[in-house]
């Protein structure tokens, strides 16, 4: 399912018209982003939680040559998914 197709069903389950429905989908991602940029997590009920992972540094191999790297630390984003939604994809 992409994109145009949850704004679709969301506007048939809601009501809303489509263009509507895609502000809404918007505006939540873009809260979830501010959100994640600032380190905080975002639960939601029944559906999961997202959060930032901090990845330490560490040693690895570049593929080309072979020669030991250095990978630096890094904020990755992640989502764990609630015991209802695994639950109701299982």
């Amino acid at each position: 399912m992409n994109k145009g197709e949850v704004v679709a069903r969301l506007a048939r389950e809601t009501g809303l018209t489509k263009v509507d429905a895609g502000r809404v989908l918007d505006a939540f991602v873009e809260q979830v982003l501010r959100s994640l940029k600032k380190g905080e997590k975002v639960k939601i009920l029944g559906f999961g939680t997202f959060d930032v992972f901090r990845r330490r540094a560490r040693n690895g191999v570049d593929p080309r040559s072979g020669a030991p790297i250095r990978i630096p630390a890094r904020r990755w984003p992640r989502f764990t998914a609630s015991k209802e939604l695994r639950a109701a994809v299982k």
